[in-house]
């Protein structure tokens, strides 16, 4: 599992309650009822990293973590 992929499966775990984004195909499994405030939630912290992630690589000086 590369960076990106850890971080996506920790923002659906701790905003969405969703254990994993591995395809599991089983309805029950792969498709989740998301209340739209958590969606919201999910959607701000992706974009938050990535703004981080951005800083991150635009700052040379400073290692990459």
């Amino acid at each position: 599992m590369n960076k990106i992929e850890k971080l996506l499966s920790q923002i659906a775990q701790s905003k969405l309650d969703i254990d994993t984004l591995e395809t599991r195909h089983a309805d029950s499994l792969d498709f989740h009822e998301v209340a739209v405030w958590c969606l919201r939630d999910a959607l701000e912290a992706a974009f938050n990293a990535g703004i981080d992630q951005g800083r991150k690589l635009a700052s040379p000086d400073k290692p990459n973590t």
